[in-house]
């Protein structure tokens, strides 16, 4: 075994790197910097220490850091003489600060004594710190002693020739490593440099996560030497964790890990088209008297035409849709209209004829141009995600299979299969990081991506050692352990790829893939083609799974609630009856097709099942658009003129693609009612007299929540009710605004009689509780609520219905599209305000005034709902902004910047 390892203290570098000797130099900093500061004390008059016990102070802490200092070199040897003199220093700074300091309380206004002491206190500080650093480099030296044990033991295992040399090194290695990772696990918490703690960190991971890699492909290189793959496996894994290691000991030792700098602002640089996009959105903006014409304008030009280079390349990409390609094509040459039209508004400035407003209506166009381009190269993005990391795993399975099976060219077909899919995760992983702006986000997205990139060639090398000895444990083994490595990684990269990209986006997407995949489906079914059918049936499941994954992984985000409750309840749906139905009747359909003769299948009943799970992939998605930060797409945006086309059955022998298209069901059905985003083209004057009822709608909301949510539902049929109603009356005031879940005036008219029955319900408790209260005047006001709210919901069930006879017959939203929208949120508003005077009300008469004299249980049970839960310990998350209080902030004091500080 190899000496021990001595790390020598270079004076001249007084860095401070480790948390533990900033907090135990803190308290001297304070002490010293408090006696000699010019400053006058923030402390109340009478609270101030006297020069005196800040003197006694300053030498008692010396005192503790020379017998601390005493115990630490006795304990180490190797450092003692390094230690003691180094002691000897602060020492005699201490004696000399002390003697200057008493000088100095004793004639605090003399100025050369005040010098003197601040020389002192400076040369203390420097001795201190020295001895600190020092001290730390204790747990430095035993670092690296426990660096070097694993080193050795890593050779040895490298030059194992039997089995049992192998096991004999690998245990003495498991000991060392753990050794190793936990003196690495404190000391990457104590680091002060965040960059040196994430190398750190992830070196430790290479360790954890290669380690059992390093005995299998050992195994399988001892057993099979003459295999190349074999060794090819062992010295991949060898040099993953030489490398790690290697890593450790240079941070350890203070010097600079190679390239760390350069893999930091290459792994967390924000996107190239989303950092383009908003640097071009920033130099379009300036005063029009700086726009020089001749400069400029070619500069804005070739910006945008690259940005337009790099949109192209995408939008040509395979996997973008011919729709998308269309419509980024069409924004991108919105976006050059948009910049001339705002040069030339510029030049028209320039020459006195237009003013600062019309500059700024050009500058908000050309800002809502690239906002359109931005979001659809954004879905162009999801398009890539979609396909791709849909069946992550089949051609690593298919790899393994033919391994097993030792068939040696399928092994390399499928290899060259499975290295392509691997190149296509990293290409598409790489791409959604150009329109990321998550700077950690895209950090984790390629780290993930460079893992696989260098983890792909070995597991085609495990596979083919297996198609060699495809009888071999080892090999066996060898390829099970590899292909964990890979589907973590590639879980961890789908997790860090759904990070990065805006749920919305990915619900949106993935419904219009779904709703493509079934009208291929059912196309196929017509045609009579059973394996197209099972292929585009897996592809519906494998995308419903991903939004079931997806919308579970969002919703842990959240804090428990209505609103997480409603998406599970959807998913939970979607899940565990309509995918398993789904399932069943395509598998009766293909076993219906495959049988000799071929039967019939009931396509009806495949249509049906199509249906309901393209139904539940919307609910899903309205579900998760509930959230007031997303913002509800228009109709035009969601597909919601899509088609599942229902075939004819009138051709028994399978008719063309063209018949099928010639005898459709539209579904979810074309606009014979006017659509919400029909709201959102009324005019602006309208639309403004809209949101000021709104505003209205959402004062009584508020009060809404502060009387109703702080009771517990269970038991209480009334807050049930209460909240159910609330929830619908939000959905037609969204409607109103051209957003929500209700898409047509029938959905609205829907909406009101199901409002109309919780009223219904409502009026019934009600009246059952004011029959159990003692007359009084909380029973009568009861009573006059209960008929408020009947009036209020009969109300909203004409109006409803007015609004949509007035549409259908006129065809067109202007006749009465304004009235009829503030008649529903005024009908809305006033029905709120009754439900919460019910709620009061119907505490008051069934707590306070219950008929003494009757037996009766309560109806129902009033309980206030238990507070959210709250962490005790709050995790400091970078990408969101937290309130702190200023009296909680506190000023920490660099030890190394003080000592800059001091003067002579």
């Amino acid at each position: 075994m190899s000496g021990d390892i001595y790390v020598k203290y270079n004076p001249k570098d007084a860095q401070v790197k480790t948390w533990s000797v900033h907090r135990t130099l803190e308290p001297l900093v304070t002490q010293v910097t408090t006696l000699i500061s010019e400053q006058p004390s923030n402390k109340k008059k009478g609270r101030s220490k006297r020069a005196h016990l800040l003197v006694s102070s300053v030498i008692k802490a010396t005192e503790n850091f020379i017998s601390k200092a005493i115990e630490i070199a006795n304990e180490n040897p190797d450092m003692k003489n390094d230690l003691f003199a180094s002691m000897e220093d602060v020492k005699a700074a201490g004696d000399q600060m002390a003697v200057l300091s008493k000088d100095f309380a004793d004639d605090p206004c003399s100025k050369g004594k005040r010098q003197q002491m601040i020389a002192a206190a400076k040369v203390l500080l420097t001795s201190v710190t020295h001895l600190l650093i020092l001290a730390d480099l204790v747990d430095v030296q035993l670092i690296l002693k426990s660096i070097r044990l694993v080193e050795d033991d890593l050779q040895q295992i490298r030059d194992a020739s039997n089995q049992e040399e192998l096991i004999h090194y690998y245990k003495q290695y498991g000991k060392d490593i753990i050794d190793l990772s936990n003196h690495a696990h404190r000391r990457q918490y104590d680091l002060v440099d965040r960059l040196e703690q994430e190398k750190l960190a992830q070196a430790r991971g290479t360790i954890k996560r290669t380690s059992v890699m390093l005995l299998t492909a050992s195994k399988a290189y001892i057993r099979h030497p003459e295999i190349t793959f074999a060794r090819e496996n062992r010295d991949y894994v060898y040099n993953q964790l030489r490398d790690a290691v290697n890593t450790i000991s240079s941070i350890t030792q203070g010097k600079p890990v190679p390239n760390a700098q350069n893999i930091k602002e290459s792994m967390s640089a924000v996107g190239d088209l989303t950092r383009a996009l908003n640097e071009f959105d920033k130099i379009v903006v300036m005063k029009p008297t700086k726009f020089n014409e001749q400069l400029i304008r070619p500069q804005l030009e070739e910006r945008l035409e690259s940005i337009i280079s790099g949109a192209a390349l995408l939008a040509d990409s395979l996997s973008t849709r011919d729709d998308r390609r269309d419509r980024i094509v069409q924004e991108c040459n919105a976006v050059r209209q948009a910049l001339q039209e705002l040069l030339d508004e510029y030049i028209q400035h320039s020459r006195k004829k237009s003013s600062d407003e019309d500059v700024n209506r050009k500058i908000q166009s050309m800002q809502n141009k690239t906002r359109d381009l931005r979001k659809q190269l954004r879905k162009a993005v999801i398009d890539h995600v979609s396909d791709t990391f849909l069946a992550t795993n089949v051609p690593l399975l298919a790899l393994i299979d033919a391994a097993r099976r030792g068939n040696q060219a399928l092994v390399e077909e499928n290899a060259r299969i499975f290295m392509e899919h691997a190149s296509k995760l990293v290409e598409v992983a790489n791409v959604a990081c150009s329109m990321s702006d998550q700077a950690e986000g895209i950090k984790l997205v390629r780290l993930a991506a460079l893992q696989i990139q260098n983890l792909s060639p070995q597991v085609v090398n495990a596979a083919r050692v297996l198609a060699v000895r495809s009888t071999s444990k080892v090999a066996q083994e060898n390829m099970e352990v590899f292909r964990d490595s890979w589907e973590k990684h590639v879980r961890l990269l789908t997790e860090a790829v759904d990070e990065i990209t805006t749920i919305e986006d990915f619900l949106a997407v993935s419904e219009t893939h779904i709703l493509e995949d079934i009208n291929r489906c059912i196309q196929a079914m017509v045609e009579r083609d059973a394996d197209r059918v099972d292929r585009t049936a897996g592809a519906i499941r494998g995308r419903s799974g991903r939004v079931i994954d997806v919308v579970t992984a969002e919703m842990e985000k959240y804090e428990p609630g209505e609103y997480t409750a409603s998406v599970m309840d959807k998913v939970k749906t979607l899940r565990d009856q309509i995918m398993p139905s789904f399932a069943d009747g395509i598998k009766q359909a293909i076993d219906a097709l495959c049988m000799k003769p071929a039967r019939e299948p009931d396509e009806n009943d495949v249509i049906e099942a199509s249906r309901l799970v393209y139904d539940g992939i919307r609910d899903v998605r309205n579900a998760v658009l509930m959230n007031p930060e997303l913002e509800w797409p228009s109709d035009e945006e969601d597909g919601l003129g899509d088609e599942i086309y229902a075939p004819s059955q009138a051709s028994s022998h399978g008719p063309s693609s063209d018949s099928v298209r010639e005898d459709v069901e539209i579904y979810p059905g074309k606009n014979d009612n006017p659509s919400r985003d029909m709201m959102r083209r009324l005019p602006k004057e309208e639309r403004e007299q809209i949101e000021l009822q709104v505003e209205g709608f959402k004062k009584t909301k508020r009060d809404f929540d502060r009387e109703v949510l702080k009771w517990d539902d269970k038991g209480n049929d009334i807050i049930v009710l209460a909240k159910k109603m609330c929830m619908i009356m939000m959905e037609m005031t969204d409607f109103t605004r051209g957003r929500g879940p209700l898409r047509t005036t029938m959905d609205v008219i829907h909406a009101a009689k199901m409002i109309s029955e919780c009223g219904t319900k409502l009026n019934k408790l009600a009246k059952d509780i004011a029959a159990q209260c003692a007359e009084s005047q909380s029973k009568a006001d009861l009573v006059a609520y209960v008929d408020r709210i009947t009036l209020y919901c009969h109300q909203l069930d004409i109006t409803s219905k007015v609004k949509a006879d007035v549409q259908n017959i006129s065809g067109e939203l202007i006749v009465s599209g304004l009235d009829s929208a503030t008649s529903l949120i005024t009908a809305a508003k006033n029905l709120m305000n009754a439900v919460v005077l019910t709620v009061k009300a119907s505490y008051i008469a069934s707590t306070k005034y219950r008929n003494k004299s009757g037996n009766k249980e309560p109806i129902v049970q009033w309980k206030m709902r238990m507070p959210e839960k709250k962490p005790l310990v709050l995790v400091d998350r970078p990408n969101e902004s937290t309130r702190i209080r200023k009296g909680a902030m506190r000023k920490r004091l660099e030890p190394m910047q003080v000592l800059s500080e001091f003067h002579n």
